[in-house]
């Protein structure tokens, strides 16, 4: 392996100049060990010395990530090791530990593969896993604010993949969120890893459940309301929703549920209809074909929401004009997607016009043929009657009395 002189990444054996600073890579055991002021972890080893941690990539609510080399697979590796204080609560080691092991289950390839799972010497826990080169889909939004429908459907179709086999087993995400959306770039577009299995419910038979009844887990933005109550019969469509709210602020700059506070962001979910998309992404072009795709997603009962992501992503591309499904858009080029969706919008918005404008039109014709019997009343061969509107009624008022009167007679006699 070869590491950055200046900041520590590492790289493979082939690699030649560090694409961040520039600096020519040398080998590993040329360099001297890293050091960080902030954070005496770096530079020593962890886990009964097989991991060289070189430098700080991020930090969680549960922990830091580093990035490490390791001394006997010789490859890169992150090491997510939890803060002091988590480290000391025994629910919250629990976490971790079964993070480890369903994500050892979760064998996908747009899963982050969990390597292992051991001790520190500072008394804290490790989770290692494959280090991703790439950016989290937050700092992409964060800096694009609003992305092309082409590069949000590979992305879903993606991250609709690897959800769909964690909910084949029963386990539902529970906080997917842009922040656990990892986009590792490439030329096709980009390749997707779903991070983060810490927060799972897992509703396989036998499961140990980690978490109280009716406390909520997860991020507020792109929490379902089911999980926002802390129900026990929350599922899979918690996913449902989280997915949908991740599309509707890649798409129009915007999350469908906003408040300053996370009690106000709760209540909004729990009482408030997202305005649809095609309103808020007016400035972006975003289809009207897309808001009843929106509206079913966030729809707070699960029993009428979309039932699967999968259906769910399936939805978005058919509003943009793709065919297919999103098992082949997730393999396709971003490129090419764009190309699809250009050639199938205009279709797309033309059916969308004729669904809506057809009950429009029966209405119309409705109270059009209403009028004209109101008028053919008043009308006898195309001449006014001179009955007036009374008559009618009065005449069948006599009939009555007369049909009355007879089956009187007929009593009496």
């Amino acid at each position: 392996m070869k590491a950055c002189p200046t900041c520590y990444r590492l790289f493979p054996d082939e690699g030649g100049f560090c694409p961040t600073d520039g600096a020519r890579l040398a080998a590993t055991g040329e360099l001297p060990a890293p050091s960080d002021p902030e954070d005496k972890r770096v530079g020593r080893a962890a886990c009964a010395g097989r991991y060289q941690i070189f430098r700080r990539v991020a930090d969680g609510g549960t922990g830091r990530v580093y990035q490490a080399l390791d001394m006997q697979e010789q490859r890169s590796v992150a090491l997510k090791i939890l803060h002091p204080e988590v480290a000391t609560d025994d629910i919250s080691v629990e976490r971790f530990k079964r993070e480890f092991r369903l994500s050892r289950e979760l064998s996908h390839d747009h899963i982050v593969e969990v390597l292992s799972f051991d001790a520190t010497e500072d008394e804290s826990f490790a989770l290692v896993m494959e280090y991703l080169e790439g950016e989290e889909l937050r700092m992409l939004l964060k800096r694009e604010k609003v992305l092309p429908p082409e590069r949000v459907i590979r992305i879903l179709s993606q991250v609709a993949l690897g959800l769909q086999a964690a909910h084949g087993r029963k386990v539902v995400h529970r906080d997917l969120k842009p922040d656990n959306v990892f986009l590792c770039h490439t030329r096709d577009g980009d390749d997707v890893k779903i991070l983060d299995f810490g927060s799972v419910r897992d509703n396989s038979e036998g499961a140990k459940k980690l978490t109280v009844m009716g406390t909520t887990i997860g991020s507020p933005f792109y929490m379902a309301p089911e999980q926002a109550q802390g129900l026990p019969t929350l599922d899979h469509r918690a996913d449902v929703w989280s997915t949908a709210a991740i599309a509707y602020e890649c798409l129009t700059g915007r999350v469908p549920f906003e408040g300053s506070t996370g009690p106000a962001i709760l209540l909004a979910i729990l009482s408030n209809n997202p305005k649809p998309p095609s309103v808020v992404g007016a400035a972006h072009s975003v289809p009207t074909t897309l808001d009843p795709v929106i509206e079913s997603a966030l729809t707070k009962d699960p029993d009428y929401r979309t039932p699967t992501v999968g259906a769910l992503v399936d939805q978005i591309g058919a509003a943009y004009g793709l065919i297919g499904s999103y098992t082949e858009w997730a393999a396709a080029t971003q490129a090419e997607l764009a190309s699809r969706i250009r050639d199938g919008l205009p279709g797309a918005l033309a059916a969308r016009q004729a669904d809506t404008a057809g009950p429009a039109s029966l209405s119309a014709m409705d109270s059009a043929f209403r009028e004209e019997q109101a008028f053919a009343e008043d009308l006898v061969m195309g001449v006014p009657d001179k009955r007036t509107g009374w008559v009618v009624p009065a005449l069948l008022v006599l009939a009555l009395v007369g049909i009355g009167a007879a089956v009187a007679l007929v009593f009496l006699r």
